[in-house]
C-alpha cells in the first residue's frame, strides 16, 4: 500500500506527465472544457424552464420527477446509444452531460423559486409590478441562492462524469482510467480518479467562493433543498 502511494506520488508530481500531447495539463484542460461547456448549455435549457414551472406553478409534477429520472440515467448507456446514431463525435459526451446536469438545475431552480414567500409576490403586484417585474426584480433574487447551489451540484456531477469522453475515445482525465484499466495500470488509473476529484472539489469551491460572494450581505433562505 505504501509502495503504491509512493508511485502515485510519483507520477502525480513527475514533470514529464505533465508535459506533451498526453501530460496532465493537457488532459485536465480538455476535461475542464467539457465540463464547463455541459454546464453551460445545460444551464441556458435548464435555468428558464425552472424559472418558468416555479413561476407559474404550472409544471411542478414535472419539475419534482426530472430528479429521480436524472437519477437514474445510465450516462454510458445513453452516450452508447447516441454514439451508434451520431458516430465518432463528441457529440454523445456532451448530450449525456448536458442530460445528467439539466433535472438537478430545474429541480433547485424550482424549490428556490416554491420557497419564495406569496406574501411578497402579492405585496409587489400590489404595487402595480407586472408579471416579468416580479419574475426578475423580486422571485429570482430571492431563488438565487438555491439556484447557485443548483449549479454547483451540477457542475460537480458533470466533472465526475466527465471521464466518459474517454469511452468513446475522447480526451479527458477520463483517457489515465481507461488506459490504465486496458493496461493493467493501477498507478494511473488512481491518478486519474484523484485528478478528477481535485478537479470537482476546486469547482465546487470556486462556485462556493462566487456564491458567498453574490450572498454575503443577505440572510440566508429559511428553505433548504437538498437534491
Amino acid at each position: 500500500m505504501i509502495e503504491l502511494l509512493k508511485n502515485l506520488v510519483h507520477w502525480l508530481t513527475s514533470g514529464s506527465q505533465w508535459s506533451g500531447p498526453e501530460g496532465i495539463a493537457t488532459r485536465l484542460l480538455e476535461h475542464t472544457q467539457y465540463s464547463l461547456l455541459a454546464t453551460l448549455v445545460a444551464t441556458l435549457i435548464a435555468l428558464p424552464v425552472g424559472l418558468l414551472i416555479g413561476h407559474t406553478g404550472r409544471g411542478a409534477f414535472l419539475a419534482i420527477n426530472l430528479a429521480g429520472f436524472g437519477r437514474a440515467l445510465p450516462t454510458v448507456g445513453l452516450v452508447t446509444l447516441v454514439f451508434l446514431a451520431s458516430g465518432l463525435s463528441m457529440w454523445p459526451v456532451y448530450i449525456s452531460l448536458v442530460a445528467l446536469a439539466v433535472p438537478v438545475i430545474v429541480t433547485n431552480t424550482y424549490a428556490g423559486m416554491a420557497a419564495v414567500d406569496p406574501e411578497v409576490k402579492d405585496a409587489a403586484r400590489g404595487q402595480g409590478m407586472r408579471a416579468h417585474q416580479v419574475l426578475f426584480q423580486i422571485e429570482l433574487p430571492l431563488a438565487l441562492p438555491l439556484i447557485m447551489t443548483g449549479l454547483r451540484l451540477a457542475a460537480v456531477q458533470v466533472v465526475a462524469t466527465a471521464t466518459i469522453a474517454a469511452y468513446v475515445s475522447f480526451g479527458g482525465l477520463g483517457r489515465y482510467v481507461f488506459d490504465g484499466l486496458a493496461q493493467r495500470d493501477l498507478v494511473q488509473v488512481l491518478g486519474g480518479a484523484v485528478l478528477v476529484a481535485v478537479l470537482a472539489i476546486a469547482l465546487d469551491l470556486a462556485l462556493a467562493g462566487v456564491q458567498r460572494l453574490l450572498f454575503r450581505n443577505r440572510p440566508a433562505p429559511s428553505h433548504a433543498h437538498s437534491h
